[in-house]
């Protein structure tokens, strides 16, 4: 089964360190994100996350890993704290998913205050070699590296991935695999309108794609394919 060609331009570019654009779906947030592999961030990179997306910068992590690195679901974490149990969003909180994917939020010891574009590049590129060196078997100790409360969103994929969830974490690590990408690990970060204050409309964000030559992939399309391969 031949895979859609966005997606196929989709792993290219990604392969190349470039920017895409991914729109989950009407029936979820409708949202478009600006996704990159973690390997390839630098400082700029976190700038123009930060000016022409404008959401909130995350970086994606595989199941895997982040159970070899100990990261659990922020919502688990909570609903063992007592006074905040009843807070913990459960069924029926969120219209379109049953959970979120927030794990930890996290700086690299090595950072000052944590949010600056060089602080949020480091402590991004390090989460990402941790997640490579866990997958490749080596011992690593995340705790001892990062701290907590940070700056940067560690969100963990579903462990069934694209079966289980279908969300803009899910969707940016399936497309790091199909790409073959060392380490399966994304930033992300949603495209938000300043004129409206809502989220980035899919017309204006395959737009915004044209006219900077960058990729534009539909959610369904990386399902299509993750299905062919995986």
């Amino acid at each position: 089964m031949k895979i859609p060609d966005s997606v196929e331009r989709g792993i290219e570019e990604v392969k190349k360190g470039r920017l895409v654009l991914i729109y989950d779906a009407e029936d979820r947030e409708g949202e478009t994100d600006f996704v990159l592999p973690a390997s390839f961030v630098t400082p700029r990179k976190v700038a123009y996350f930060r000016r022409e997306a404008g959401g909130l910068i995350c970086v994606a992590v595989h199941a895997a890993a982040a159970e070899r690195l100990g990261l659990p679901l922020m919502s688990d974490i909570l609903r063992n704290f007592a006074p905040l149990k009843k807070m913990v969003e459960g069924t029926g909180d969120l219209s379109y998913d049953r959970r979120s994917s927030f794990s930890l939020w996290v700086n690299h010891r090595e950072t000052f205050t944590g949010i600056t574009d060089r602080d949020r590049s480091l402590t991004i590129k390090k989460v990402g070699e941790a997640v490579e060196k866990v997958l490749s078997g080596k011992d690593y100790d995340f705790y001892s590296e990062f701290r907590t409360p940070g700056h940067v969103s560690i969100l963990r994929a579903a462990n069934g991935l694209l079966e289980e969830r279908r969300g803009q974490t899910e969707l940016s690590v399936a497309l790091a695999l199909l790409a073959g990408i060392s380490p399966p690990a994304a930033v992300i970060c949603e495209m938000l309108d300043s004129k409206t204050g809502n989220a980035v409309s899919k017309s204006d964000a395959k737009s915004f794609a044209a006219e900077r030559g960058l990729v534009f992939l539909e959610g369904k399309e990386i399902i299509k394919a993750y299905k062919t391969f995986f």
